[in-house]
């Protein structure tokens, strides 16, 4: 596979299933009253963050491989609002289905999920990753942030009704390691000389050490520890803040250390890997 600024390319087709059936898992449990619960995110209770997953993979489908786009946004509607306002249709449309009818249904669009993605060219560039850069991005990163929706809206799930968070090396890692992905595109505005260098260490499980570049391009990333021995800024904390930083999930505590560059370091504890409200 080919290398880009957004560095190597990550794999996540074989973790679909298993981040399918360990989110089955917890829903089989719920009673009625933990299907009504609230999560994080605002208005929405399990069912409707169930129906959301549900939502985004029945979308994926009908796009990318049935071909079949029958949405847009209004006229002058920015494009984060236009995915605030179909992903609310949806979810209260779905607040008529039974959890039975949404469990069944997503038991379905999972392995069609796999197996569509599982044919794609990994290598091939597609659509923007809105949060990576306005430009092309390789497939793979693509369906990496989508492994990412589903593992994050498990974890807001999870944490609604109690259950032990999928905190485990191999669901998590890939999750830091996509969301890192965003590093260049957040330095963009960083003028630094060729060959200055930006580090951002996680700690614990799924953690790792990332180095952002500047290069004659821009910067790129690079999942390797900084060589330079004065980075222009570095950023260290924990997987658990790291993933919540990076998604404006409410975080317990300041678990965060910077070093250099105070304005470079405020950016990067900035980065954001989801499409928000106030994305264009």
């Amino acid at each position: 596979m080919s290398f880009t600024r957004w560095g190597p390319p990550i794999d996540v087709l074989p973790l679909f299933a298993r981040e399918e059936q360990a989110l089955l898992d917890v829903l089989t449990g719920l009673d009625a009253e933990q299907w009504a619960a609230p999560t994080v995110c605002p208005g929405w209770t399990v069912h409707d963050l169930a129906a959301h997953i549900l939502g985004g993979k029945l979308g994926r489908l009908s796009r990318d491989r049935d071909d079949y786009r029958t949405t847009a946004p209004r006229e002058g509607e920015r494009f984060g609002a236009f995915l605030d306002r179909i992903n609310d249709e949806w979810v209260v449309a779905c607040r008529r289905l039974s959890p039975e009818v949404l469990f069944a249904m997503l038991v379905d669009s999972t392995s069609q999920i796999a197996e569509m993605f599982g044919r794609a060219d990994l290598e091939a560039l597609g659509d923007p990753v809105g949060w990576a850069g306005d430009e092309p991005a390789p497939v793979w990163l693509d369906v990496a942030r989508e492994y990412t929706e589903f593992w994050v809206h498990q974890q807001q799930i999870r944490e609604a009704v109690g259950a032990r968070t999928l905190d485990e090396r191999e669901f998590r890692g890939p999750v830091v390691d996509t969301f890192m992905r965003a590093l260049p595109h957040t330095l963009r505005d960083v003028e630094a000389r060729t060959g200055r260098q930006v580090a951002y260490t996680v700690t614990g499980q799924g953690g790792g050490k990332w180095t952002a570049q500047r290069t004659a391009d821009g910067w790129a990333i690079d999942s390797a520890a900084p060589t330079s021995r004065a980075p222009l800024a570095s950023v260290t904390t924990n997987a658990d803040t790291f993933w919540r930083l990076c998604t404006r999930n409410p975080a317990e505590g300041d678990r965060v250390t910077t070093q250099g560059d105070e304005n470079v370091c405020a950016a990067v504890l900035g980065m954001t890997s989801i499409i928000t409200s106030s994305s264009g």
